[in-house]
């Protein structure tokens, strides 16, 4: 696990699960928790891969935290799972 983004409003984590067996893919995604609806989603796969592709052509144009958070948020207003603290 390795913290990608973490700013006022959000964190995003890369999540990467090594392969089990010979035949088992590699596999991860990206965990991001929106800190004021203290909502998280873990997304994975195709979903994983075009968040991915946005966020490299955002950083090539030297984005503002507010572009980043605007961003990130699009794929927040998916999340479900409540955050708990234990």
């Amino acid at each position: 696990m390795q913290m990608l983004y973490n700013s006022d409003s959000f964190t995003v984590l890369q999540i990467d699960v090594p392969a089990q067996g010979v035949d088992e893919a590699a596999r991860g995604g990206y965990e991001i928790v929106d800190k004021f609806a203290r909502k998280g989603i873990f997304i994975e796969g195709a979903v994983a891969q075009g968040f991915k592709a946005g966020v490299r052509a955002l950083i090539e144009t030297g984005p503002s935290e507010e572009a980043l958070d605007d961003y990130i948020a699009g794929y927040t207003a998916l999340a479900q799972q409540p955050v708990v603290l234990h």
